[in-house]
Protein backbone atom coordinates (compact mmCIF):
# COMPACT_ATOMS: atom_id res chain seq x y z
CA UNK A 1 0.00 0.00 0.00
CA UNK A 2 0.95 3.44 -0.67
CA UNK A 3 0.04 6.17 2.04
CA UNK A 4 0.16 9.84 0.70
CA UNK A 5 0.00 12.19 3.33
CA UNK A 6 -1.25 15.50 2.81
CA UNK A 7 -1.13 18.37 5.61
CA UNK A 8 -4.15 21.09 4.70
CA UNK A 9 -3.44 23.97 2.98
CA UNK A 10 -3.03 27.47 4.78
CA UNK A 11 -6.38 28.89 6.46
CA UNK A 12 -7.66 31.48 8.65
CA UNK A 13 -5.97 31.95 11.84
CA UNK A 14 -7.66 30.50 14.47
CA UNK A 15 -7.17 33.39 16.14
CA UNK A 16 -9.84 35.65 14.11
CA UNK A 17 -13.14 36.45 15.97
CA UNK A 18 -15.42 34.96 12.90
CA UNK A 19 -13.69 31.57 13.58
CA UNK A 20 -13.89 30.53 17.29
CA UNK A 21 -14.42 27.15 16.19
CA UNK A 22 -11.55 25.71 15.27
CA UNK A 23 -13.23 23.10 12.54
CA UNK A 24 -15.18 25.41 10.80
CA UNK A 25 -12.15 27.41 9.70
CA UNK A 26 -11.34 28.02 5.95
CA UNK A 27 -8.57 28.05 3.92
CA UNK A 28 -7.39 31.80 2.75
CA UNK A 29 -7.09 32.21 -0.97
CA UNK A 30 -3.39 31.89 -0.69
CA UNK A 31 -4.06 28.73 0.48
CA UNK A 32 -6.23 27.24 -2.26
CA UNK A 33 -3.81 29.15 -4.54
CA UNK A 34 -0.78 26.99 -2.95
CA UNK A 35 -3.35 23.41 -3.14
CA UNK A 36 -3.82 24.09 -6.85
CA UNK A 37 0.04 24.03 -7.04
CA UNK A 38 0.12 20.84 -5.07
CA UNK A 39 -2.25 19.29 -7.32
CA UNK A 40 -0.36 20.67 -10.21
CA UNK A 41 2.64 18.81 -8.94
CA UNK A 42 0.70 15.64 -8.09
CA UNK A 43 -0.34 15.58 -12.11
CA UNK A 44 3.46 15.61 -12.81
CA UNK A 45 4.37 12.89 -10.98
CA UNK A 46 1.63 10.84 -12.36
CA UNK A 47 -0.30 10.36 -9.04
CA UNK A 48 -3.74 8.84 -8.54
CA UNK A 49 -5.32 7.56 -5.43
CA UNK A 50 -8.17 4.79 -4.86
CA UNK A 51 -9.23 6.07 -1.94
CA UNK A 52 -8.97 10.04 -0.78
CA UNK A 53 -9.87 10.10 2.96
CA UNK A 54 -10.37 13.96 4.72
CA UNK A 55 -10.59 15.23 8.07
CA UNK A 56 -14.16 15.91 8.73
CA UNK A 57 -12.50 20.07 9.43
CA UNK A 58 -13.47 22.60 7.09
CA UNK A 59 -9.69 23.54 5.95
CA UNK A 60 -8.68 19.64 5.60
CA UNK A 61 -12.46 19.14 3.82
CA UNK A 62 -11.27 21.95 1.13
CA UNK A 63 -7.83 21.01 0.85
CA UNK A 64 -9.56 17.33 -0.63
CA UNK A 65 -12.19 19.13 -2.77
CA UNK A 66 -9.26 20.82 -4.53
CA UNK A 67 -6.83 18.02 -5.41
CA UNK A 68 -10.13 15.42 -5.54
CA UNK A 69 -11.52 18.39 -8.14
CA UNK A 70 -7.75 18.81 -9.73
CA UNK A 71 -7.06 15.05 -10.51
CA UNK A 72 -10.68 14.23 -11.66
CA UNK A 73 -10.94 11.79 -8.10
CA UNK A 74 -14.37 13.16 -6.72
CA UNK A 75 -16.06 9.82 -6.06
CA UNK A 76 -13.27 8.40 -4.26
CA UNK A 77 -13.41 11.13 -1.65
CA UNK A 78 -14.54 10.27 2.01
CA UNK A 79 -14.29 11.66 5.46
CA UNK A 80 -13.04 10.20 8.40
CA UNK A 81 -13.08 11.42 12.07
CA UNK A 82 -10.30 9.19 12.64
CA UNK A 83 -8.25 12.13 10.78
CA UNK A 84 -9.51 15.09 12.73
CA UNK A 85 -6.74 16.54 15.08
CA UNK A 86 -7.85 14.67 18.23
CA UNK A 87 -8.89 11.68 15.79
CA UNK A 88 -7.47 8.01 16.79
CA UNK A 89 -4.12 6.77 14.60
CA UNK A 90 -5.38 2.99 15.93
CA UNK A 91 -8.97 3.93 14.84
CA UNK A 92 -7.52 5.00 10.83
CA UNK A 93 -5.38 1.96 10.65
CA UNK A 94 -8.35 -0.48 11.23
CA UNK A 95 -10.42 1.66 9.12
CA UNK A 96 -8.62 1.65 5.70
CA UNK A 97 -7.75 -2.08 6.68
CA UNK A 98 -11.47 -3.11 6.55
CA UNK A 99 -12.30 -1.33 3.16
CA UNK A 100 -13.01 -3.78 0.80
CA UNK A 101 -11.44 -3.92 -1.94
CA UNK A 102 -8.34 -2.88 -0.44
CA UNK A 103 -7.09 -0.09 -1.67
CA UNK A 104 -3.44 0.52 -2.98
CA UNK A 105 -3.12 4.23 -2.71
CA UNK A 106 -4.43 6.52 -0.46
CA UNK A 107 -4.06 10.25 0.37
CA UNK A 108 -4.90 10.94 3.63
CA UNK A 109 -5.55 14.65 4.00
CA UNK A 110 -5.29 15.97 7.92
CA UNK A 111 -3.62 18.50 10.43
CA UNK A 112 -0.26 18.77 12.60
CA UNK A 113 0.82 17.52 14.70
CA UNK A 114 -1.76 14.58 14.11
CA UNK A 115 0.16 13.55 10.61
CA UNK A 116 3.84 13.90 11.99
CA UNK A 117 2.86 11.77 14.82
CA UNK A 118 1.10 9.24 12.14
CA UNK A 119 4.12 9.09 10.20
CA UNK A 120 6.42 8.65 13.50
CA UNK A 121 4.31 5.89 14.64
CA UNK A 122 3.99 3.88 10.68
CA UNK A 123 8.04 4.51 10.50
CA UNK A 124 9.39 4.01 13.88
CA UNK A 125 6.54 2.04 15.87
CA UNK A 126 6.69 5.33 18.49
CA UNK A 127 5.80 9.22 18.28
CA UNK A 128 9.39 10.81 18.72
CA UNK A 129 10.53 11.44 15.05
CA UNK A 130 10.73 15.34 14.39
CA UNK A 131 9.15 16.21 11.07
CA UNK A 132 8.46 19.44 9.53
CA UNK A 133 5.53 18.84 7.92
CA UNK A 134 4.90 22.23 6.16
CA UNK A 135 1.05 23.43 5.08
CA UNK A 136 0.71 22.19 2.00
CA UNK A 137 3.13 19.34 2.38
CA UNK A 138 2.50 15.92 0.57
CA UNK A 139 4.47 12.22 2.33
CA UNK A 140 5.01 9.23 0.75
CA UNK A 141 5.02 6.40 2.76
CA UNK A 142 5.11 2.92 1.47
CA UNK A 143 3.69 -0.36 3.39
CA UNK A 144 3.87 -4.22 3.01
CA UNK A 145 0.51 -4.66 5.33
CA UNK A 146 -0.81 -1.46 7.42
CA UNK A 147 -0.72 -2.10 11.28
CA UNK A 148 -0.71 0.22 14.16
CA UNK A 149 3.44 -0.37 14.48
CA UNK A 150 6.61 -0.05 12.57
CA UNK A 151 5.17 -1.01 9.58
CA UNK A 152 5.78 1.80 6.76
CA UNK A 153 8.73 3.06 4.84
CA UNK A 154 9.20 7.16 4.66
CA UNK A 155 9.75 7.12 0.86
CA UNK A 156 9.52 11.16 0.64
CA UNK A 157 8.46 14.65 2.06
CA UNK A 158 8.30 17.80 0.09
CA UNK A 159 6.97 21.18 0.86
CA UNK A 160 4.54 23.02 -1.42
CA UNK A 161 7.69 24.72 -2.58
CA UNK A 162 9.43 21.69 -3.53
CA UNK A 163 6.12 20.95 -5.10
CA UNK A 164 6.17 24.26 -7.05
CA UNK A 165 9.11 23.40 -8.71
CA UNK A 166 7.96 20.35 -10.49
CA UNK A 167 5.33 21.95 -12.41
Amino acid sequence: MELYLLRHGIAVMRDDLDFKNDAKRPLTSKGKRQLRQTAAAMKTMGLHFDLILSSPYLRAKQTAEVIAESLKLKKEFRFSDALAPDGSPKDLVRELNERKPAPENVLLVGHEPYLSSLISLLTTGGEALALDFKKGGLCKLETEKLSYNRCATLVWLLTPKQMKLMY
